[in-house]
C-alpha cells in the first residue's frame, strides 16, 4: 500500500461523510513522513495563524488522531477548551486515549456537514487535512456548518495538502496521487468566500501545507 492508498482511501471505499483512511497509528506515521520531520514546527504555525489564544473555545474539524487538538489545547489553556469532530470511531477512540491528560479537551463522532454543536459556539473553528475527504457536494455544506457554530468576528482556518515543487518531492509523490492535490485551497478559498466570510487571506506552510484564513462577518446589529 503506498502514501496515497494510506491518506485518500484507495484501499477501501470513501465514505460520502468523510471518513479518515487507514489506521490512527499508521496514519500518525505518514503523516510525520510526510511533513520530512517539520511536523510539530507546520502545526505550530498553523496554530498561530488561528489566532487562538488563552480562554478560547476552539473546534478542530476532522481531528484525526487529535495530533492538532492536543496542540491547541496547550494554547487554549484550563481556561479554554478544544473539542475535536472526526466521523471515524477509530480515529476518535485514538484520539481520546491519547488525550486523557488533557482536561480541557473532549472529542465525538461526527460529520463536518452536520456539526452537533449551538450556533455561535467557538471562538475559532480549525481543519486540517480533512476538506479532501469530504464528498463534493458535501463541502459547502461542511463550510456553512463551520460558519455556523462560529461566534462573529471568530476566525476560521482550512488547511490542505499543497504538492512542494522541486525535482525531489516530484519523484516522492508522483506515484501517491498527493501532487494532484495542488488545487484544494484556492477551491476552499471559493468556497469560504461563498458563505459570507470575510478578510479572507490565503498562506502557505512549509513543507506540504497551505491554508485559508477567514473571519466570521459580524451581523449587523452585533456588538
Amino acid at each position: 500500500m503506498n502514501l496515497g492508498s494510506l491518506l485518500h482511501g484507495s484501499s477501501r471505499p470513501a465514505s460520502p461523510t468523510g471518513r479518515t483512511i487507514g489506521t490512527p497509528r499508521m496514519y500518525d506515521l505518514v503523516t510525520t513522513v510526510l511533513f520530512a520531520g517539520r511536523r510539530r514546527q507546520a502545526f505550530s504555525a498553523l496554530a498561530v495563524a488561528s489566532g487562538a489564544r488563552t480562554g478560547d473555545r476552539i473546534l478542530d474539524v476532522g481531528c484525526g488522531t487529535g495530533y492538532f487538538v492536543r496542540m491547541l489545547a496547550e494554547i487554549a489553556g484550563p481556561p479554554g477548551s478544544v473539542v475535536g469532530v472526526d466521523a471515524a470511531p477509530e480515529m476518535i477512540a485514538h484520539a481520546s486515549s491519547r488525550s486523557r491528560s488533557a482536561a480541557n479537551v473532549s472529542f465525538e463522532v461526527g460529520s463536518a456537514g452536520a456539526l452537533s454543536f449551538p450556533g455561535a459556539s467557538f471562538d475559532v473553528v480549525v481543519s486540517s487535512l480533512t476538506m479532501h475527504h469530504v464528498a463534493p457536494a458535501e463541502q459547502l455544506a461542511a463550510v456553512q456548518e463551520m460558519r455556523r457554530v462560529l461566534r462573529p468576528g471568530g476566525t476560521l482556518l482550512i488547511a490542505e495538502f499543497q504538492a512542494p515543487t522541486g525535482h525531489a518531492w516530484k519523484l516522492l509523490l508522483g506515484p501517491t496521487g498527493l501532487t494532484a492535490m495542488g488545487h484544494a485551497v484556492p477551491h476552499v478559498e471559493a468556497l469560504v468566500a461563498t458563505v459570507g466570510f470575510t478578510e479572507i487571506r490565503r498562506a502557505s506552510v512549509p513543507p506540504v501545507l497551505q491554508y485559508v484564513r477567514a473571519t466570521n462577518a459580524r451581523q449587523a446589529g452585533s456588538a
